[in-house]
């Protein structure tokens, strides 16, 4: 039977100054902790647990479930933390993690896994029947997959980067998502219970990573990295590409978002790979749910669980405070975005906001410009030299506004640059591309990228899109590109740029320009300029200031 322990004055103290590092309310109270509980599930398998329990005054019950162990960094971030601010919280090990008994299944085993803990929960004495589940990536789909079936006691959720359609992270733009689900696969697979074997298990997956990508399949890809480990999953994602297919069906919580009618506070990122279905939820919840708000900050997928806590933490406890603990504070604006390049914070009534469109067409010379040009360009796409990936939206450590300036030198990689501008230039929306579009192979893929360029010439990326066009037009036709939602300001003296390639290995699986696996074809692409433009959400008053420092002929260096 697992014993309470109190938590001494060292801990409670370093706890305090987290709390007045990051701004959060003060300690309530002194708290315990009971560690490795052993839940029960329906099928007999055992989920290791954490609690801890607030000693006065409790506010209520928040549960945390996670496939990444239940130490640092969640000890402390949300266990203590929430803790000494009177809540007990629930810290647990998905099934098949941790010590947690069972085979891990990732995904598909959260909805039932979930429900199972709630029956439990139900159980304990101490539970008021006040309940909150939080939670960042997995951890969010962990929630998501709760969802699809409410508990009665809910009163608030909070997901953080947190994915509801598996489906389209893997196979949302046509191809795999290969580098970030490789990557998550092998380091999952490696971690064990953890320990040092576990440590050294990681290292080696690395490694083996590194020399993954030289592979000519995904497939071949997958076997240097897995063979050996307990990630045998990846072979079904790979076996399994329609997005019709039923075995989709455990992967997808939609229902959730039609369901959900408690408080839900999303978090996410500019530069975050699930940044698209974070939007997703909040219009679909906001439609009949008034409850919802929206923060987007400068961060990545990464940046969450650290570099964003100044911002996340303190709003994540305002948030239980208020809608589990019954404090009255005032409520904060639905949507609250941060504005990159003008690095500022702006508080909306929805999202998007309302404003206009300025249209830019590609020029000849490589420029952007306010009128059409005729002519065509072209690149030609070599799956034997796949044009590679670079910053942008995706979950590595090398994820973000990195500058793509050796991206840009490649002659598979075509730019199209404003001159510099006169004024600043707010962009907050989802801009817009329209190609005429033509390939000498149907297998072809598009990647755009819209790029904010500084007076040092670095080309940072803003956002993005990767589509595999399936098939492509062998006769110019126009395609349509809906970017990635961003908030930023184009700086006086800053230039935009706008990239277009056919790729972006191994971040997205390479198109081999063939159905045969392992048999390379390249692929030119050619693009009409007359009917090609660039459309950019220009905000009203109300959300940014105006942006009327375009200038009138706009050409500059590719």
């Amino acid at each position: 039977m697992a014993v309470s322990r109190q938590v001494g004055p060292p801990a409670r103290a370093l706890g305090a100054l987290y709390g007045k590092a990051l701004g959060l309310p003060s300690v309530r109270t002194r708290y315990s902790i009971r560690p490795g509980i052993r839940v029960p599930t329906r099928d007999g398998a055992e989920l290791l647990t954490d609690h801890y329990l607030p000693e006065r005054n409790p506010r209520g019950t928040v549960l945390i479930r996670s496939p990444y162990g239940r130490g640092v960094p969640l000890n402390w971030t949300h266990g203590r933390m929430l803790a000494a601010r009177g809540y007990h919280v629930l810290v647990q090990s998905v099934r098949g993690t941790a010590g947690s008994t069972g085979t891990f299944r990732p995904i598909v085993q959260e909805s039932q896994d979930g429900q199972d803990t709630l029956a439990w929960l139900r159980e304990q004495e101490w539970f008021d029947g006040r309940l909150a589940t939080i939670g960042g990536s997995y951890l969010g789909w962990a929630q998501w997959a709760l969802l699809q079936d409410p508990p009665p006691e809910l009163r608030a959720a909070v997901v953080l980067v947190g994915p509801h359609d598996f489906q389209q992270v893997m196979y949302g733009t046509g191809a795999l998502a290969l580098g970030d689900l490789l990557s998550w696969s092998a380091m999952v697979g490696a971690q064990g219970d953890g320990g040092l074997r576990g440590l050294r298990a990681l290292v080696a997956a690395r490694r083996r990573l590194a020399a993954a990508w030289a592979e000519r399949t995904s497939a071949e890809a997958a076997a240097s990295v897995l063979d050996g480990t307990a990630a045998d999953w990846f072979g079904d994602w790979l076996d399994h590409t329609a997005a019709d297919d039923p075995f989709w069906a455990g992967y997808r919580a939609d229902s959730a978002l039609e369901k959900a009618d408690v408080p839900v506070l999303l978090l996410g990122g500019w530069q975050d790979v699930f940044l698209d279905q974070t939007l997703h939820q909040y219009r679909t919840l906001r439609r009949r749910n008034p409850s919802v708000a929206l923060t987007i900050g400068p961060w990545t997928h990464r940046d969450t669980a650290a570099k964003a806590g100044r911002v996340v933490d303190p709003q994540l406890v305002r948030w239980l405070d208020r809608h589990l603990g019954g404090d009255t504070a005032t409520a904060e604006a639905p949507v609250r975005i941060y504005q990159t390049g003008a690095r500022r914070w702006l508080d909306l009534p929805d999202w998007p906001p309302a404003g206009t469109e300025r249209v830019l067409w590609l020029q000849p010379d490589g420029g952007l410009g306010r009128h059409a040009a005729e002519g065509t360009v072209g690149f030609r796409y070599d799956p034997a030299d796949p044009t590679p990936s670079l910053g942008g939206r995706h979950m590595s450590a090398k994820a973000g506004e990195v500058d793509n300036r050796s991206l840009e030198r490649r002659a598979d990689v075509l730019t199209f640059t404003t001159e510099a501008l006169t004024e600043p230039v707010d962009v907050i929306g989802e801009p817009i591309v329209e190609l005429e579009f033509a390939a000498d192979n149907p297998h072809a893929d598009v990647f755009v990228r819209l790029c904010d360029v500084d007076s040092r010439s670095r080309s940072r990326v803003i956002t993005e899109r990767f589509v595999r066009l399936s098939p492509a037009p062998l006769e110019a036709a126009k395609i349509r590109l809906e970017l990635g939602a961003c908030a930023h300001r184009f700086a006086t003296g800053h230039r935009m740029r706008l990239q277009i390639s056919g790729g972006a290995y191994p971040r997205f699986a390479r198109n081999p320009g063939t159905d045969e696996p392992g048999t390379f074809v390249a692929v030119a692409v050619r693009i009409g300029l007359a009917a090609s433009t660039l459309a950019l959400p220009v905000p009203g008053t109300s959300a940014a200031p105006s942006t009327e420092g375009v200038p009138s002929t706009m050409h500059g260096d590719a």
